[in-house]
């Protein structure tokens, strides 16, 4: 029989101690899905396009942007899906099409980037957050709201909140049906000390968020009636992640809107931000 020395377990012991701290600390460190002030720099510096890099602070939060284009003129809005952050539509903010046309802004959302890096919100305070930072950036032209996947939700509260600040929505693979969410009953075990400290960077705050998202919508589904600005809605109909059938919930439920206009993209998945940025990009730039 073979006896280990006690110094040699307390080693082991030490060693796997100290490798699951080292972990948790990475875990804050890594994916945050956000670029720095650097970053930011060198991407706009390959298209020579001026930008502004900024966060405004509020009592108890803070909003950061990114934008480009023209102050004066009519604004394109982004907002970002889960998880993500402004740099989500970085290829939108140096199109030069676009530059001619808008100025244009993406946020991070709050928990997301640099607004307050993990600590997630619900619809009511993202919309409450974001409607005082638009507060603040208003130039009195006409605002366009364009959001992906959760980012649709978003807008949707924005304006159900506020219906006469927004000329049109632009909804991109967005998720506003409560029937077509599942949240997974594993997401609420993650949210609980000390395992949410596992999931690494911007997962957490969007499991947070994910969690929640279906009972936001039935919150919200009622009041979609009161949006009466313009809208656009684009979806895939190979997404898996947010089922086309959203597209008929909207065309149902916007009842009041002033216009709809739906662009259905065959075989396309969630990613059509990206994967059919043409369709996209064309669709805002024919916004009248």
């Amino acid at each position: 029989m073979t006896f280990m020395p006690a110094s040699f377990h307390f080693k082991k012991r030490y060693i796997a101690y100290s490798l699951m701290v080292l972990y948790i600390i990475m875990c804050q460190s890594c994916m945050t899905m956000r670029y720095s002030n650097k970053e930011t720099k060198k991407f706009f510096a390959g298209s020579k396009t001026e930008f502004q890099d900024k966060t405004i602070a509020f009592e108890g939060y803070k909003i950061h942007y990114v934008a480009t284009g023209n102050a004066d003129n009519p604004t394109l809005f982004f907002v970002h899906g889960s998880p993500g952050s402004w740099n989500a539509f970085k290829e939108y903010l140096q199109d030069s099409l676009l530059l001619k046309k808008y100025r244009m802004i993406a946020i991070d959302r709050p928990g997301f980037g640099y607004s307050d890096f993990g600590d997630a919100q619900n619809l009511k305070v993202q919309s409450q957050r974001i409607s005082e930072f638009i507060k603040k950036i208003d130039n009195k032209k006409p605002l366009i709201l364009v959001g992906h996947s959760v980012g649709g939700p978003v807008l949707a509260r924005l304006a159900v909140d506020n219906p006469s600040w927004y000329k049109r929505l632009v909804i991109l693979a967005g998720s506003l049906d409560p029937k077509a969410e599942n949240p997974e009953k594993w997401r609420t075990v993650i949210k609980v000390s000390p395992l949410r400290y596992l999931i690494p960077g911007a997962l957490r705050p969007s499991n947070d968020e994910l969690w929640w998202l279906k009972k936001d919508l039935v919150d919200l589904e009622p009041k979609l009636k009161n949006i009466t600005s313009d809208v656009t809605v684009i979806h895939g109909t190979k997404d898996v992640l947010v089922p086309y059938s959203n597209m008929d919930f909207i065309k149902k439920s916007f009842v009041n809107a002033k216009s709809m206009d739906t662009i259905t993209i065959e075989k396309a998945n969630h990613f059509i931000p990206w994967s059919h940025y043409e369709i996209v990009r064309n669709a805002l730039l024919n916004i009248q």
